[in-house]
């Protein structure tokens, strides 16, 4: 399966603005033939904590029409969004959805990052589907910090490790470096990484968006400063 990541500048609490932007993204995917494409952490939005905890109405779910355009192109989608819990606080949620816009899984961020405990609700399980006789892991940016998250993924049978995340740069480009490879390398999985390139919140996206194989060996990747998709063949 040839599987592409996804990296963006997003419009700040924008749903409308960056969803066309995902949707040109994911069309350029599915024109490189591409089955699936990840996007960055909370790509609808943008990396805004502060507007999301103030606005509900930037919440979404899996069946919110502000989607469809994403869901109607024609390749299965990898997308982080804000996603309403039924409470207070919403979750930091990924959203798969095939390539004829049904619903596949939905996953939660559960290791939640500093200032997004006090705005978003953690998630309790961990995210896995199966496409393309491939099985799929989900992880979220801080999620791929923590070991024991990646290796029950490889105990459970996946393939390949899914990680929509965003890394600043600095500090963040360096771990960017290193986390992801090391989860391709200690858990013997395929590793997507959909960063953000640009400004995003507080944070300047160091993009670099990239595929590795297990093992570790980079399959492909973007470059620091490009709204692009860059693909590669897993499995």
């Amino acid at each position: 399966m040839k599987i592409a990541t996804a990296q963006l500048t997003c419009v700040p609490a924008d749903i409308p603005a960056n969803v066309r932007r995902m949707a040109a993204l994911a069309g350029e995917a599915r024109a490189q033939g591409a089955e699936l494409v990840v996007f960055p952490e909370l790509a609808p939005t943008g990396y805004e904590p502060e507007a999301l905890s103030a606005d509900p109405g930037l919440w979404v779910d899996a069946d919110d029409p502000r989607l469809d355009a994403l869901r109607g192109i024609g390749i299965a989608t990898v997308v982080n969004c804000a996603v309403a819990t039924g409470g207070e606080r919403p979750a930091i949620g990924t959203l798969v959805h095939g390539a004829g816009g049904e619903l596949i899984t939905t996953y939660r961020k559960q290791h939640l990052y500093d200032q997004e405990r006090g705005v978003f609700a953690a998630g309790e399980r961990d995210g896995r589907f199966e496409l393309g006789g491939l099985r799929f892991a989900l992880a979220t940016c801080y999620d791929n910090h923590f070991p024991e998250l990646t290796r029950r993924g490889a105990a459970d049978g996946c393939q390949v490790h899914l990680a929509s995340s965003l890394y600043g740069t600095g500090g963040g480009a360096e771990e960017r470096a290193t986390v992801h490879p090391g989860i391709a390398k200690d858990a013997n999985l395929y590793v997507v990484l959909a960063n953000h390139v640009g400004p995003a919140g507080a944070w300047t996206g160091c993009g670099r968006s990239a595929l590795w194989a297990p093992g570790g060996a980079l399959l492909a990747e973007a470059d620091a400063c490009t709204a692009m998709v860059v693909t590669a063949e897993v499995g």
